[in-house]
């Protein structure tokens, strides 16, 4: 048994546990804390791999961001989960019912797919390149065009789902450009002459 092996079973077991505890235990705190060293256990799984570039977006974007802010989220928000865990024990025969037969069904297309699909080897040993320089380097230069296409095309839907969210509140205070640039002087400042009086007389 070499190194790499006792790693692999020694990250696989964390995750695992990781994972089982993210379902069971009670506060919610905690099962965010497992959630992140599920990920963490992953990525270091993705690292044995070889491949970098999953393991460092895994930590960057889930770990790094999602789950800190869901942490801080769950941590700020005064949340009765009572109500949410009431009817899991009542549901969870289904659910392990459902579980399994989306296994078995993902296990019979792993098979399918793997005796016909033939093992190749891997471009990035071929290309002696590191995994995440070979994918940068084949992602900037052979397939350019659909990164920034697929790159507009979320900017898109980012501004398509701010413009569709978006709702107009009575009361709020908004900012109007339009009309911002149109204002005068003479429409804001009213200028009125007085008579200058010393201290203590009365204007006439």
């Amino acid at each position: 048994m070499t190194f790499e092996l006792v790693c692999f079973y020694f990250f696989a077991t964390v995750a695992g546990i990781a994972a089982l505890s993210v379902i069971s235990v009670k506060n919610p705190v905690v099962a965010a804390l497992c959630l992140v060293l599920t990920f963490f256990s992953m990525a270091c799984v993705w690292l044995l791999a070889q491949a970098e570039f999953l393991a460092v977006a895994l930590v960057l974007v889930y770990v790094g961001a999602v789950m800190v802010l869901f942490l801080f989220v769950v941590m700020m928000l005064d949340v009765d989960f009572t109500a949410v865990r009431e009817g899991f024990v009542r549901f969870l025969p289904v659910g392990v019912l459902v579980a399994v037969v989306m296994l078995a069904e993902m296990l019979m297309m792993i098979g399918v797919r793997t005796l016909q699909t033939p093992a190749t080897a891997d471009p990035a040993l071929l290309a002696g390149m590191s995994n995440m320089e070979w994918l940068g380097h084949t992602l900037f230069r052979d397939f350019l065009l659909p990164f920034e296409i697929a790159s507009l095309i979320l900017t898109v839907g980012l501004i398509a789902a701010v413009t569709l969210t978006l709702r107009k509140r009575t009361g709020t205070k908004i900012q109007k450009p339009s009309q911002q640039v149109r204002v005068r002087r003479e429409d804001r400042i009213r200028l009125v002459k007085m008579a200058a009086v010393k201290k203590g007389e009365v204007a006439p």
